[in-house]
């Protein structure tokens, strides 16, 4: 599967695009729409062109991910909320989570509640993550149209 519109909207709704290098709320060196990795250092800077390739690229790579590790039949709207939960948390987690369990047994409405618990930086529960995963929760538990 391929990320969808709504997919998109709902990583870029919570990616602030930034041009220019800057710790988040890990001190982990962030770029553009939420790229990291050893090439982001402080000082880095990119075009608007750069960031929008980079976004394509790093939301392709969570979508190779999600097509990787789940083994079931998956609707539009919840593939674009795991590939919105595994861009942010990356693919490692993704990958050993009780929610890709639940899923792939097919129990989908304790998946859904899954996203709930990956809301905190460094123990403590953050506004602007469970806010975030309300939100892939509910385009999760959403009917496709």
């Amino acid at each position: 599967m391929n990320l969808g519109p709504k997919g998109t909207a709902l990583i870029e709704s919570f990616e602030q695009c930034r041009l220019y290098a800057y710790q988040d709320q890990q001190g982990i060196w962030t770029i553009g729409w939420g790229r990291t990795g050893p090439g982001v250092v402080e000082y880095l800077t990119c075009t608007q062109a750069e960031a929008d390739a980079w976004f394509i690229q790093d939301t392709q790579a969570a979508c190779n991910a999600v097509n990787r590790t789940v083994a079931v039949g998956l609707t539009q709207n919840q593939f674009d909320a795991l590939v919105s939960f595994t861009f942010n948390v990356g693919a490692g987690s993704e990958a050993h989570s009780t929610m890709l369990v639940d899923i792939n047994s097919g129990n989908f409405a304790a998946a859904a509640d899954q996203f709930l618990v990956w809301n905190h930086v460094n123990g403590i529960v953050d506004a602007g993550l469970s806010r975030r995963r309300a939100a892939e929760r509910a385009l999760f538990l959403s009917q496709t149209t």
